[in-house]
């Protein structure tokens, strides 16, 4: 049987990195300096990203919180994986827009 310091020791060594764990969305979106970046906001965007955007889509979206240039690039590509990805990232942004307003 585990003594009760040693769990509680185990506990403070596991739990902040469990909490502070998150999509690439949500950690994009926090570490955004954007005035509106808050857990429950963030916390919100990703689960909307979870049911709209494969992770792969995750990560390359989550690099426009740095890089709102990028996204420019994307939506005006003719590249037919762009205009593909630039179709399911919007559809996302109007999903949390619609869940995640408020």
């Amino acid at each position: 049987m585990m003594k009760p310091a040693l769990a509680a020791a185990l506990a403070a060594l596991f739990l902040p990195t469990i909490t502070m764990a998150g999509g690439p969305i949500e950690r994009a979106c926090l570490k955004s300096d954007r005035q509106a970046a808050n857990r429950a906001t963030c916390t919100c965007i990703q689960q909307v990203a979870d049911m709209t955007l494969r992770g792969g889509d995750q990560r390359r979206a989550a690099k426009f919180f740095n890089d709102p240039e990028r996204a420019q690039e994307v939506r005006f590509s003719n590249r037919d994986s762009d205009t593909a990805f630039w179709s399911r990232y919007k559809s996302f942004g109007e999903t949390a827009q619609a869940f995640c307003a408020g």
